[in-house]
């Protein structure tokens, strides 16, 4: 005889012992792999690729909620016969990564990246890799990731380096990568570019500058005002409005820069608001985007004024080598001497913050390498215009095409150490040798000086290749012709544009193919109240003290569950613990139906048919039908957290609440034990692989205990078709409905509902849950129904079987009986069965005592000065307090009677 299951379900000694079980079984591999001799190239694959979190990272819920819905997706695919594929890997993460190392090393050794060496400072960040790069995916297999780990890949890996070095190569011969300098955002503490997706604007709390413009020649001046006073060392023009009356008079005479005494000219421009400030601008494309566009208009020079660490260059004449704020203050108040000033005054504005170190960000001129996006952007609005790709939800396309349609050259080039180096060289005479491999000598003239170019690719540059590179590419893999291009990209819908856009451009141009059909986003997570997760918060979830707390399975399913493509969720660890105790009613369910086929143990093995299904065999048969119909619709539909639900609503209220209370009845008569025990094998083995891709492990663990439970038992034959281990089990393929299933359900819920407003009625009445009492039934039309369930209405209603009344009709109603009526069945339940006459009277009597003394109390108040001096409204609420209590007396008053 098997064993029976603990009492309760130990998820820290489970969770790490079945996932080693799965791995060591290969069931993360693809059984269908075009590496091995039985390869069948017509088995369809399913396949994601991960997006790749930063190699140096540590797990947070964001993490969390990618890795739960993608194990989702791909358990179920698993379950339903595809080959299988999950590719794991880490990104470099440029900039996240070196500043995690600079900061290290200006803290352990007080020394600079710049001191220590380009060289030496990539040695160390390679060893920082190798310490803390495995720390992120240790804690995604703790989420129970069934990731093919054989696969796992780095996008700084020898062969997604090659992947990257060809991408680049072949847009540059195609003439579609340039360099060339470009308004770009600087960041001054990181000293290199950032992109415009990788700026956050602030609201906060500036100064307003009004300064004199004075026109050469003359006392007259032109009114300006700036946000950035340091930047009136770049201006190279004055504009206004053309049609302005105060100021159209200047328009081509010269002003002169405050302080450098540079002259400049006054243009009219129809970009200038007359309404806002002064109504004159001060031009400096050099620092300013809008500018930079009046300039090329005009034909303005472009002046930097600020060199890569934000401090003032040779073009700031005395001012060079001060701080931009620094320069600012000093300027301004030499300014002020000279009679230049205006005045000052406060102002909202939007202040351009780095997202990676919070600095302000610097609008500079820098020497750039670009792509040329519009023809990789066209590419991919077709491809979603015309259904190559779906995106989940739908209403992301819009904003997708609205990127697309206004997008801008992609600034590739990062003035950054750690990642892939640009591959060009450099000759002394400026030729540019552009190779797949390190050339030895300059292509143009064969100088054997040659330098390869500082900077190194955006990090996008490399991840947006990250679908095919992974697979093998450039190289005709037989990994890549098989699972590429993959099936669903799944990702936060925060980096539809940093990384699905740049990956379909990216595929599109590379493969010739879409890289994925489907696109499906989730949301944020943000707190209880729906405010963003922040440390300046302390409001932060840390997934990994959650599992250890409550187990992986509940937060995996308050996380599925909880969210809906595309929208935000709110998480309170409240909800994983009501998950967490979803868990052990799965784990005691398991319990009772192992022990309820153990019973069978002494039973002789049974050839002949059972005996008839009973209302509830068939009703509960029936409602499961249902749920896997419905389920599979959700999953079909992406809607995961629905089905989650509905799989939690049957297993907790029909399976557990309703069934297995019958079922301890129905296992006590012998010609129906056997079919019982069936019954509860075949619905929970069913439930538990519909929960698998939601709650992996116990889901693993109970139905590991039910197979071996029903493979020494009596009823063996049901699990003759099962395999070893619930993760490749057979998803439960929806059945359609036979006919006989309406009318059972609408039996049963009959039932349901007597048994429901019988409890109700005890529960008002206070009668204690062991008292058994009496009741008679009009019954009607549905007489024999209730005569053939009697038995199930006695158990859960706690009638006392010897009591009970069934009739077709009463010829009068019983005199001190509680009436119910339920659809056409009349039900009465005599008080006086109902509780105990002496107690009852005690305990009406001492709530008639309490309402007299309220009533009194209220009554003396408000014949007090309290009813003139108090708020007519306050007095009100006790006038109404007052009319409750007596209302109550009266009731008591009755029932005493």
């Amino acid at each position: 005889m098997t064993k029976e299951l603990p009492k309760a379900y130990d998820f820290k000694d489970t969770e790490s012992r079945i996932y080693a079980m799965w791995e060591a079984g290969g069931y993360f591999k693809p059984h269908n792999d075009p590496n091995n001799a039985d390869f069948d190239p017509n088995v369809k694959p399913f396949v994601i690729s991960i997006p790749p979190p930063n190699v140096t990272g540590e797990l947070h819920l964001g993490h969390a909620m990618f890795v739960s819905v993608e194990d989702l997706m791909i358990r179920y695919h698993r379950m339903k016969g595809y080959s299988t594929l999950w590719v794991p890997g880490t990104d470099h993460a440029g900039i996240a990564t070196q500043l995690m190392v600079e900061r290290d090393l200006l803290r352990t050794e007080e020394i600079t990246r710049e001191e220590l060496g380009r060289e030496k400072f990539l040695e160390r960040t390679w060893a920082w890799k190798k310490k803390y790069g495995g720390l992120i995916t240790t804690q995604i297999r703790r989420l129970g990731a069934s990731c093919d780990w054989d696969r796992e890949r780095f996008t700084l890996d020898e062969g997604l380096s090659r992947a990257v070095r060809e991408a680049f190569v072949r847009l540059y011969e195609k003439g579609m990568i340039y360099r060339g300098p470009r308004l770009i955002n600087w960041s001054p503490g990181l000293k290199t570019a950032v992109s415009d997706l990788e700026v956050e604007y602030s609201e906060e709390d500036a100064t307003l500058y009004y300064f004199k413009y004075m026109v050469k020649d003359s006392d007259e001046f032109i009114p300006v005002a700036t946000i950035r006073p340091e930047t009136i060392l770049g201006d190279t023009a004055v504009a206004v409005h053309p049609e302005d009356e105060r100021f159209k008079k200047f328009i081509g005479k010269t002003a002169i820069v405050p302080m450098l005494g540079r002259e400049i000219p006054v243009i009219g421009d129809e970009y200038v608001s007359m309404e806002f400030g002064t109504g004159a601008l001060k031009i400096t494309p050099g620092h300013d985007p809008n500018d930079y566009a009046i300039a090329h208009r005009h034909n303005l020079p472009i002046i930097s004024i600020l060199d890569k660490e934000a401090k003032v260059n040779e073009h700031g004449g005395k001012y060079q080598g001060l701080d931009r704020f620094e320069a600012r203050k000093q300027l301004w108040a030499e300014m002020k001497e000279a009679g230049l000033v205006i005045k000052t005054e406060p102002y909202r504005t939007t202040i351009p913050r780095s997202q990676r170190g919070g600095e302000i960000v610097e609008p500079m001129i820098s020497e750039q390498w670009f792509v040329k996006i519009e023809p990789l952007a066209k590419a991919a609005l077709e491809a979603v215009k015309d259904g190559r790709i779906k995106i989940v939800p739908e209403r992301f396309e819009k904003i997708y095409f609205n990127w697309l349609e206004n997008i801008k050259d992609w600034c590739i080039s990062r003035q950054l150490w750690w990642g892939h180096r640009i591959p060009v060289w450099y000759c002394p005479d400026g030729h540019m040798t552009c190779a797949r491999e390190d050339p030895k000598q300059c292509a143009t003239c064969g100088s054997k000086d040659i330098h390869q170019d500082d900077d190194v690719l955006d990090t996008w540059f490399s991840s947006g290749l990250w679908p095919f590179s992974t697979l093998g590419w450039p190289d005709e893999t037989p990994d890549l012709k098989y699972f590429y291009p993959t099936s669903y990209m799944e990702t936060g819908y925060d980096i539809l544009f940093f990384w699905v856009a740049r990956m379909i451009m990216s595929g599109l141009e590379y493969t010739g193919v879409a890289p994925f059909h489907t696109v499906y986003l989730h949301g944020l997570i943000r707190d209880e109240h729906g405010r963003k997760m922040s440390k300046t918060y302390g409001n932060v979830i840390d997934p990994l003290t959650v599992m250890d707390e409550l187990g992986t399975d509940a937060l995996r399913f308050t996380l599925l569950v909880g969210a809906t493509p595309g929208n935000d969720m709110n998480l309170s660890v409240k909800k994983v613990e009501a998950n967490r105790n979803f868990a052990n009613k799965v784990w005691n369910a398991g319990r009772f139906v192992i022990n309820a086929i153990n019973s069978l143990a002494d039973d002789r093995p049974q050839t002949a048919d059972h005996g008839q299904w009973t209302l509830a065999d068939s009703w509960i048969w029936a409602r499961l039908q249902t749920l896997a119909r419905d389920v599979e619709r959700q999953f079909q539909n992406f809607q995961y957290g629905q089905a989650g639900q509905q799989i939690y609503d049957f297993l907790w209220s029909d399976f557990a609440d309703w069934y297995v209370e019958i079922a301890k009845e129905q296992m006590k008569t012998a010609d129906h034990r056997r079919q019982t025990a069936e019954t509860l094998t075949r619905v929970l083995d069913t439930t538990l692989r519909l929960l698998h891709p939601f709650t992996p492990f116990i889901t693993e663990e109970v139905w590991g205990h039910l197979h071996s439970a029903v493979r020494e038992s009596p009823i063996s034959n049901l699990s003759k078709d099962w395999p070893d281990a619930l993760i490749v089990a057979k998803w439960p393929e929806p059945r359609d409905p036979e006919g006989w299933e309406a009318e059972k359900i609408a039996d049963f819920e009959l039932i349901q509902e007597i048994v429901r407003s019988i409890r109700n009625l005890r529960a008002e009445k206070n009668v204690a849950p062991s008292k058994k009492i009496a009741a008679s039934f009009s019954a009607g039309a549905k007489t024999g129904l209730l005569k053939a369930q009697s038995t199930v209405i006695a158990t859960l209603a706690g009638l006392d079987p010897s009591q009970i009344s069934i009739l077709q009709s009463l010829k009068e109603k019983p005199a001190d009986s509680a009436a119910l009526v339920v659809g056409s069945v009349e039900i009465y339940l005599p008080l006086a069965g109902m509780a105990d006459l002496a107690s009852e009277k005690t305990r009406l009597e001492k709530e008639l005592k309490e309402a007299e003394s309220h009533i009194q109390r209220l009554e003396k108040l408000l014949n007090s000065d309290f009813a003139q001096k108090a708020p007519p409204a306050l007095v009100q609420k006790e006038r109404d307090k007052l009319a409750a209590y007596k209302d109550t007396a009266e009731k008591i008053k009755a029932q005493l009677r």
